[in-house]
């Protein structure tokens, strides 16, 4: 759907939400977590031409969201969500890998520890030890030693294989989104494996970090037992070459299968109908539809186990510095399709909810919403008026491209003034500060504030950065 049509279908619903009535080929009306004041300050309207895009999916349901941190990204917003009808048409709605990304279950999980920052010994001396003991930057070096049979037991078992090699507390699948560990039966690809063979315990690049941070602020209410000034862990990474490949595979076989005609993409053996080649979808039942679901679960579970891999690796790190105790209060993804049941419209539909750099956000469930590195980040909770099938924001969301932000920031410079403000940072790839610079983002604040206005998930906790390892 070309040009900004959308702005003449669009309107205020209420606090933190705008809506874009359904038109021309949109199936469903379109929501976005926004105020006006906050739509205007975003320059790239092709992130919401995307979300008019995913509107007109094959059975889609409800409605298409954008949260409030949404920006443009390969077919679907980043911070776009979508559910499909499991039981519409023949073979059910949609399943699109454009819908999850190439980072399979990127995620992030937060790491509280038993002390406040005056227990730390030397900060500077952890922070040189974190960023050498953890693994970051694009090429997967330095991951754990791991044979093929122990990495086919990670993608059939995620997280639970972790603990039985000696990588993981038991106590902390508790805490991970799905126990950490989704069902899946093939696997996935010969070169998928070779990919993520090394690569277990690596961070990545880009906005993957570990961060150690101190809570700032807790609301009164706080179920997790933290408590102003103490120090936590927050780490953001996926499932690193592995699920890239994953998501290779599956788009271009897909891609394959769509013809264009007079500006639509086609598939006449589904009958589907889309308005952007990079929305390549299958029928959620259909051979190629579960293949994929299957590969993005295996590809899941490796992320689930990367993270804890790079647990593992901070606490060794902490214990070589100091004698302090951990818990995992939470480990949740941000790029994922799943099964669920909601309600729509007064009915319960069993839906494939996909969420592109979007949280899970039940009642009451924790939500982990890293920010920027000079600025802070936040402990959510889900709410139980959400109506964007449980969903929240995920971070602060770009406002720059990362080939802005390198020819506008000082990478250097902003280094010296995070560090005149007491925020060490490890940065390992060349113009990662200029990237992945606070000026490059939202405001997380105000992302924040419209996903409580909307009713999406309420604040709990705001933390601010210490030391950042970043990629």
């Amino acid at each position: 759907m070309g040009g900004v049509e959308w702005r003449n279908h669009l309107e205020v619903e209420g606090d933190g939400l705008m809506r874009i009535r359904q038109h021309g080929s949109m199936n469903v009306d379109a929501m976005i977590v926004s105020s006006p004041e906050h739509l205007a300050k975003s320059s790239d309207e092709r992130s919401i031409s995307q979300l008019v895009n995913i509107a007109s999916m094959p059975g889609v349901v409800g409605e298409a969201w954008a949260m409030a941190d949404w920006h443009f990204g390969y077919g679907f917003p980043i911070g776009g969500v979508l559910a499909t009808d499991l039981d519409w048409g023949e073979q059910g709605g949609s399943i699109s890998p454009g819908g999850v990304g190439f980072d399979i279950n990127c995620g992030v999980r937060m790491i509280a520890l038993e002390c406040s920052v005056d227990d730390i010994p030397n900060l500077d001396k952890l922070a040189g030890r974190l960023n050498g003991r953890i693994p970051s930057g694009g090429s997967g070096k330095g991951g754990l030693d791991i044979s093929r049979q122990e990495l086919d037991e990670i993608i059939s078992r995620g997280s639970n294989a972790m603990v039985d090699m000696g990588f993981a507390f038991d106590e902390d699948l508790k805490n991970i989104e799905s126990n950490g560990v989704l069902e899946t039966d093939e696997g996935v690809s010969e070169r998928a494996l070779n990919r993520g063979l090394k690569a277990l315990g690596t961070l990545g690049s880009g906005n993957h970090f570990l961060e150690l941070q101190t809570v700032q602020s807790v609301e009164d209410n706080n179920p997790h037992n933290l408590y102003e000034g103490q120090v936590v862990c927050m780490i953001h990474s996926g499932s690193r070459g592995l699920g890239h490949q994953v998501c290779t595979d599956h788009v271009r076989g897909l891609e394959d299968k769509y013809r264009n005609r007079q500006g639509t993409w086609y598939n006449d053996e589904w009958g589907f109908e889309l308005q952007d080649r990079q929305l390549a979808a299958a029928p959620i039942h259909s051979r190629e539809g579960q293949s994929y679901l299957d590969a993005m679960n295996g590809a899941a579970n490796f992320a689930f186990a990367n993270r804890s891999a790079l647990t593992h690796r901070l606490r060794q790190a902490l214990a070589a510095e100091m004698d302090v105790e951990t818990r995992l209060l939470y480990d949740v993804s941000h790029n994922i399709a799943k099964v669920e049941e909601h309600h729509i419209h007064g009915e319960k539909c069993t839906c494939m909810v996909h969420r592109k750099g979007a949280t899970r956000a039940m009642p009451g469930q924790p939500v982990l919403v890293p920010g920027d590195m000079g600025t802070g980040s936040w402990l959510l909770e889900g709410m139980a008026s959400n109506r964007a099938f449980a969903s929240s924001c995920h971070g602060a969301g770009r406002v720059l491209s990362r080939s802005q932000a390198k020819k506008q920031i000082d990478g250097k410079a902003l280094k010296r003034e995070l560090e005149s403000r007491g925020i060490r940072v490890h940065a390992n790839t060349p113009n990662i500060m200029s990237e992945e610079a606070p000026d490059a983002y939202k405001n997380v604040d105000e992302v924040i504030e419209l996903s409580n206005d909307a009713g999406l998930a309420k604040p709990i906790a705001r933390m601010m950065p210490l030391a950042v390892i970043k990629g």
